[in-house]
């Protein structure tokens, strides 16, 4: 069995591809959205989703969500007393993301495919494969969201040729991608995006506005008071989404304060963030040698395209509108679970041959003699231009700066910047040169990209015909084989809390949320709930606890609409 994943910033979902199609998978409290957070609560046990989300708004230092921004980084994100790296949280959402699978499906799984930004560099794609691998799974393939979008609306089914542009805007990342589809291939002509632009800039964009009306410093709040003004604001940008204005009122430092936020405020605060959306759209038409009237449709996809300022600024730069009919949270997981039943070969779905393009231009360092005889070095020389379609390989020449040179270092680079100092350093290969004048001591450099985004560089010393090569499968700030294998056995030792106790966990933990976010009788009341809930789970009958629970639910649900 193969499951598709959707390893998201903000929700992570998983599904299948059934006899009836791609099906998503719940989570033990009957959702197929499992937030992006782990916490670890008192009895040293692991939490993911909902209970570690709510467990992180009264404790913020005992758990971390957001960490998939930092894929790729040797950055360590403190949970307690234990430091850990992105790749090993997202295994740890990926586990129980599997867990839930094989508790629905009554299988093991160990095959996955995973969804990744398609404006991800090499060291993020290698840090998801090391995610699956701590998760135990071997990763079949990693598929770029907006190509997973596209099977999900089914675009590679059209009969006739069809070119069509997914707007992906996520919790965290932004990407674009223009896809053609003809003749059973999937094309990725161009793909363009920024990976720290998403849901929560538009949240904190809303944060600091509160913080000026109210005279008060973000970073100032207590941890408890920020996580709790968070869920309010965005709750508030949500309903914003509905309707016309929202209003959030809270107490703090003894004062009785109130925001309130309607679309044209809301539109002043994010338009610099709305102008950085606009910029990847240009250059991925721009690249792909398109104009919008030549898009047959246009896909927009990720949560924080439901914000209708998003759909509107679609609309007006590409003039028509959007597709919207598949829930923009799910889409990618749908696809994704496409995408594994393409790869399981499912008798159902038609062949499609999906290809990918590097998001980046992969070159060299390279240095210039000047008029006054002087070295200029640090210049970019690219060999593989950003949007190339993958597998691709390119050859170019060079030659020292000096005669008689007997060494050459070859520094490969990732960027867009013509010089080096602004680019990201993937490695290096020294040589050796036999001394010779410059014009008789040149040397070919080849670069071969493949569809896993491994990158191989071969140098020929073309005077005596050696050949030297260098695999870029490790970047800087990624796991090593030896080091996944050793956190793999950490991650192993972590206590889990057994699936059928998650539910009371997770509702427990919300009431304690609720209880900390208020005060008076407000509090009373939640706390009154959740003894009455406590008391009946100690009695250990199922069917009591059961119905106890939906009980807490519908009194929950209804305290916080009427507290909000």
């Amino acid at each position: 069995m193969i499951v598709g994943i959707d390893l998201g910033t903000t929700h992570s979902l998983i599904g299948y591809y059934s006899p009836d199609g791609p099906r998503l998978i719940p989570n033990a409290l009957g959702s197929v959205l499992t937030p992006s957070v782990v916490a670890i609560d008192d009895q040293k046990r692991l939490l993911v989703g909902e209970a570690a989300r709510d467990k992180l708004a009264i404790e913020p230092a005992c758990g971390a969500g957001t960490f998939k921004r930092f894929m790729g980084t040797d950055r360590q994100i403190l949970i307690g007393n234990q430091a850990y790296r992105a790749e090993e949280l997202s295994a740890m959402v990926l586990r129980a993301l599997v867990t839930d699978a094989e508790a629905h499906l009554g299988t093991p799984i160990k095959e996955a495919v995973i969804s990744v930004p398609a404006y991800f560099s090499d060291a993020q794609r290698k840090a998801t494969r090391a995610a699956g691998e701590l998760a135990g799974l071997k990763v079949e393939r990693l598929i770029n969201e907006p190509t997973a979008a596209a099977l999900a609306y089914g675009l590679q089914e059209k009969k006739d040729e069809a070119t069509f542009l997914v707007f992906d805007l996520g919790g965290g990342t932004f990407d674009v991608s223009i896809l053609e589809v003809f003749d059973g291939v999937m094309q990725v002509h161009a793909t363009c995006g920024d990976n720290h632009l998403g849901g929560e800039d538009f949240l904190q964009a809303l944060l600091e506005d509160v913080c000026s009306q109210w005279n008060l410093r973000l970073q100032d709040l207590p941890a408890s008071l920020r996580a709790q003004l968070a869920s309010r604001v965005e709750r508030a940008k949500r309903q914003l989404s509905l309707s016309a204005s929202a209003t959030i009122e809270m107490k703090i430092e003894g004062r009785d304060l109130t925001w309130n936020i309607d679309e044209p405020h809301f539109a002043k605060i994010v338009d610099p963030l709305i102008q950085r959306l606009r910029q990847p759209i240009e250059r991925a038409l721009r690249d792909a040698r398109l104009d919008p009237q030549q898009l047959d449709e246009i896909v927009l996809v990720g949560g924080a395209s439901r914000m209708p300022l998003v759909s509107r600024l679609v609309a007006r730069m590409l003039g028509r509108l959007p597709l919207r009919h598949i829930n923009p949270d799910e889409a990618v997981a749908v696809g994704a679970a496409v995408a594994a039943g393409m790869k399981a070969r499912d008798e159902r779905l038609e062949e499609v041959v999906l290809t990918d393009v590097s998001p980046y231009t992969l070159g060299v360092a390279t240095a210039r003699l000047e008029s006054t005889g002087r070295q200029a070095g640090g210049y970019f020389a690219p060999l593989i231009e950003r949007n190339s379609t993958v597998p691709v390989s390119r050859v170019e020449r060079f030659w020292p700066l000096t005669d008689m040179q007997t060494e050459l270092r070859l520094e490969v680079y990732q960027g867009e910047s013509p010089m080096v100092a602004n680019n990201i350093r993937l490695g290096q290969l020294l040589l050796k040169l036999p001394p010779r004048p410059v014009q008789e001591n040149p040397v070919d450099v080849r670069f071969t990209y493949d569809v896993n985004g491994v990158l191989q560089v071969e140098v020929s010393v073309i005077s005596t015909g050696e050949r030297h090569e260098l695999f870029l499968e490790q970047n800087p700030g990624t796991l090593s084989q030896t080091e996944i294998a050793a956190r793999f056995a950490a991650l192993s030792a972590i206590k889990t809390h057994p699936r059928e106790d998650l539910a009371n966990i997770a509702l427990m933990a919300r009431a304690e949320r609720l209880y900390a976010e208020h005060l008076g009788d407000a509090r009373r009341y939640v706390q009154d709930l959740l003894a009455r809930y406590l008391e009946v789970l100690e009695s250990q009958n199922l069917q009591m606890i059961a119905r106890a629970r939906q009980q807490l639910i519908s009194a929950l649900d209804e305290f916080e609409g009427s507290n909000h």
